[in-house]
């Protein structure tokens, strides 16, 4: 008995032959083909029959080509598992899996039979799976991220990656058997693609998309807005879309103190979610807060309002403007230009004046003070300059100018005061003409007068 035992069991070694493991990695809900190739030169028509270590039967094919599935894997419409059929002349008997789940994870067995041969490929299937809870975070909830292999190997290891690039938590990373999950409280700087690396004999890849909803502007607390002293601005309150908050309201920060924003002002007028302020004065400068309520969470933004204007001084032969803002800390550099209009109204610029002031000694007109912060322009600010201003010759000129219109006045009177003299006298000579008789009379007594003297002078 002794003797048969071994020359079976040398037998059953003869014909055998046993691949090593394969390792397959896929991601989950993808389709995964795992590998099962017959060793021997001819395999068909052969028995092939497909296991997994904790479910069973898999798939199985008879030599007369009747084929089964398990009851796990079998489904009314559709099977999730198959063998190519075009493929088995070649002695290819690799399993086919759609749709793959976390469960499909594990040790798979292909065993071949072809005559007195028994061929054994095993495969180990591992499903890396990412994902966010929740994937539609509010801002200020609690957000976690998740990478899993399953099964998971010792020797893994796992590297995260933001919108491609690496990832430092601000609160960390827990690692466990089962994969690595990163918990963080859900802020802006979260939103976007996640991408799990996972270093395993190579390095292979899984992203999940995260979006965390609030409010996008302003993008972060303490923003400064910048705003012209004078001109309309609206502080924004905007939420992301498809978010409307319950009740949005706005405060001013004074003094470690808040005061609560409301109508009674004119200049001040709440529009949606964003307040706006009508016209621009210097105590309109300033920290404020604005808040609204989503899903029973209370969002809140705060925001500085830093107000720019021009000075103007005054000085004997010119004019100099300063430009100032309320709070210059992100203030690196100011640009002076001079706008001037055609009498078509084509506005063109002049050169750019460097500095915090400009010095003016004719060059009236409209000028703007643009200031840059380190990340380029934050604002600007316009003044117009009366046209006289700083400019000690246009004094004669005025002068002389009045001087010529009054003396013209006084001419056009004198020759209006002849015109009417002339006239009055046309007017008497017409109503004497209107009686001949009378200037007939008058005629003879001025001749015989002129007679009577005439006579006089010769005695």
């Amino acid at each position: 008995m002794l003797l048969e035992g071994i020359i079976f069991g040398l037998f059953t070694f003869l014909v055998t032959a046993r691949c090593e493991t394969a390792d397959v990695l896929v991601e989950a809900g993808s389709q995964v083909v795992l590998p099962c190739k017959c060793s021997f030169q001819f395999c068909n028509p052969a028995a092939i029959t497909w296991n997994k270590s904790d479910k069973g039967t898999v798939w199985r094919k008879q030599r007369s080509g009747l084929q089964y599935w398990g009851s796990s894997w079998s489904q009314k419409d559709n099977q999730r598992v198959r063998c190519p059929h075009s493929q088995f002349d070649r002695g290819d008997y690799s399993l086919q899996i759609n749709s793959v789940t976390e469960q499909d994870g594990g040790l798979y067995t292909c065993r071949i039979e072809y005559g007195n041969h028994v061929s054994v490929n095993q495969v180990t299937l591992r499903i890396i799976k990412v994902w966010a809870s929740p994937s539609d975070a509010i801002w200020g909830n609690k957000v976690t991220v998740s990478c899993t292999l399953t099964p998971w190997p010792k020797e893994a290891s796992v590297q995260w990656l933001l919108n491609d690039k690496l990832f430092v938590p601000s609160t960390g990373v827990i690692t466990n058997k089962a994969g690595s999950t990163v918990i963080e409280k859900a802020t802006e700087r979260l939103t976007g693609n996640w991408t799990c690396v996972l270093n395993y004999r190579n390095e292979r890849r899984a992203s999940a998309t995260l979006t965390v909803r609030g409010i996008i502007q302003p993008p972060k607390d303490d923003t400064m807005l910048y705003a012209a002293l004078g001109s309309t601005f609206a502080l924004p309150c905007i939420f992301s879309p498809g978010l409307m908050p319950v009740k949005t309201v706005w405060e001013k920060l004074e003094d470690g103190n808040q005061r609560t924003l409301r109508n009674h002002r004119p200049s001040l007028i709440a529009t949606g979610n964003s307040f706006r302020i009508q016209e621009v004065a210097l105590d309109s400068q300033g920290k404020y807060r604005c808040a609204g309520t989503i899903r029973g969470q209370r969002l809140t933004r705060t925001m500085q309002l830093v107000v720019a204007q021009i000075v103007h001084t005054k000085k004997k032969d010119s004019v100099m403007l300063t430009c100032q803002v309320t709070n210059a800390s992100a203030v690196t550099k100011y640009e002076w230009v001079r706008v001037t209009y055609d009498l078509n109204g084509t506005e063109s610029v002049g050169p750019v004046q460097k500095g915090q002031t400009v010095v003016l000694n004719n060059n009236w007109g409209e000028w703007t003070c643009r200031y840059y912060g380190k990340d380029g322009i934050l604002g600007n600010v316009t003044y117009q300059v009366p046209m006289m201003s700083g400019h000690s010759g246009q004094k004669s000129g005025f002068s002389s100018n009045k001087g010529t219109v009054i003396g013209l006045s006084f001419l056009l009177v004198i020759l209006l005061l002849i015109l009417a003299q002339m006239y009055k006298n046309h007017q008497r000579r017409k109503r004497i003409f209107q009686y001949p008789a009378l200037e007939t009379i008058v005629h003879t007594i001025s001749n015989e007068r002129e007679e009577r003297e005439r006579n006089r002078g010769k005695e």
